[in-house]
């Protein structure tokens, strides 16, 4: 979901905080600590009646509007960026501290996401040079569309908010609801997470490797788990997402419903995602069409390289 060309911004709002690397990363954190405050100000003035999950949601909408603001203010919409892997973050454990799920199945989950979500905050942060730093697709989208903050409302921001909370679903059975004791769910729950936690990590440490050697144009990263799939980085998200949602069944069997999140999350790389950047490097990477019909998109399969 994020890209890193160093992209000179035009408006002379917050000129000042521009020219600093620190001071950018300074608003990011003012920004999601004050959406934090609106986000437990909903829980704690949510009403009594409300089900946990829709307490939660109308948080997170809350704080989503709170990090736009800052977005628009700054005029940067990667200010939202970290925002995939933060809300997790805080969401398992006040999750954890309030469900009824084995300790031993709250401890495993709330780690994987910790880890998880640690480690793609690291990752945005290290590749963020500050505030003239936006997501190439921001800016692709500023050049062709006319009404650029509404969309950036609805598709930067809401979009993923509402993508994510999908996913998080899997959290209550997995936290909250599902009292099951543990079982071999379980373990093939932590197994696909935490795989898919080291195949996201080994994806981009290589990719940042491969950019760092200084390749020339149009070079294209063919080596390490890249050989086997076009995006390993996205395959491994993706995983997170299913190995979670297990978590959720082994707690609760009857907890189908929440396959929906992991299912729209896949939907989202498959046929947006993906299909963006291989279009991008199509027109960079003279050899990437040849690439694209030997390495498959996402799942390495025995067939995928001739």
């Amino acid at each position: 979901m994020r890209g890193a060309p160093v992209v000179p911004l035009s408006s002379p709002r917050m000129a000042l905080g521009r020219r600093s690397r620190a001071a950018g990363f300074a608003w990011v954190a003012l920004a999601y600590a004050v959406a934090g405050v609106a986000a437990y100000g909903v829980v704690r003035c949510a009403p009594v009646a409300w089900p946990l999950w829709r307490v939660v949601a109308a948080a997170d909408v809350v704080a989503t509007v709170v990090v736009f603001a800052f977005s628009v203010v700054l005029d940067n919409s990667s200010v939202y960026d970290p925002y995939w892997s933060v809300a997790p973050m805080a969401i398992a454990p006040a999750l954890a501290a309030v469900g009824e799920a084995p300790l031993a199945r709250k401890v495993m989950v709330v780690a994987l996401v910790l880890a998880w979500g640690a480690r793609l905050t690291y990752n945005w942060a290290r590749g963020w040079t500050g505030l003239a730093h936006e997501d190439w697709r921001y800016v692709e989208q500023r050049r062709h569309g006319r009404a650029y903050w509404p969309v950036s409302f609805v598709g930067i921001h809401m979009m993923p908010t509402v993508l994510v909370f999908g996913g998080c679903l899997s959290l209550f059975p997995a936290l909250v609801t599902g009292t099951a004791p543990l079982g071999v769910l379980d373990v093939a729950a932590f197994a696909v997470t935490a795989g898919a936690i080291v195949l996201e990590g080994l994806a981009d440490e290589q990719l940042r490797a491969f950019r760092l050697s200084g390749p020339a144009p149009g070079t294209i990263l063919e080596t390490g788990v890249w050989a086997w799939s076009r995006h390993p980085n996205y395959l491994g998200e993706i995983s997170v997402w299913w190995g979670l949602a297990l978590f959720a069944l082994a707690g609760d069997r009857g907890a189908w419903w929440c396959l929906a999140g992991p299912a729209a999350i896949t939907l989202l790389f498959t046929f947006v995602s993906v299909p963006l950047l291989d279009k991008r490097s199509l027109a960079r990477r003279p050899q990437y069409a040849e690439h694209m019909a030997r390495v498959p998109a996402l799942f390495p399969w025995p067939r995928g390289r001739r």
